[in-house]
């Protein structure tokens, strides 16, 4: 079991952090695609608050609460 649970936080941890870098990327290019960034900031929010879950890491939840919160927030105002 701790074998599976550090394979799935692995790639929650992975892929929750290219999705991020790439948001970042994407808004601070001012190249128009706001709604991807805003898009894959809420799915990276999402992968980490699942990671947090796992591994028992309530601030870094409620960290990805605001994340996701300030992702929402850009999906509405741009679209």
């Amino acid at each position: 079991m701790f074998s599976e649970k550090r394979k799935l936080t692995t790639i929650f941890e992975w892929l929750g952090s290219g999705l991020a870098i790439l948001y970042a990327m994407l808004i601070a290019s001012n190249t128009g695609n706001e709604i991807t960034g805003f898009a894959l900031l809420l799915v990276s929010a999402l992968l980490f608050a699942a990671w947090a879950v796992i591994d028992r890491r309530w601030a870094f939840l409620i960290l990805q609460f605001f994340y996701a919160s300030s992702a929402i927030i850009g999906l509405i105002r741009w679209s």
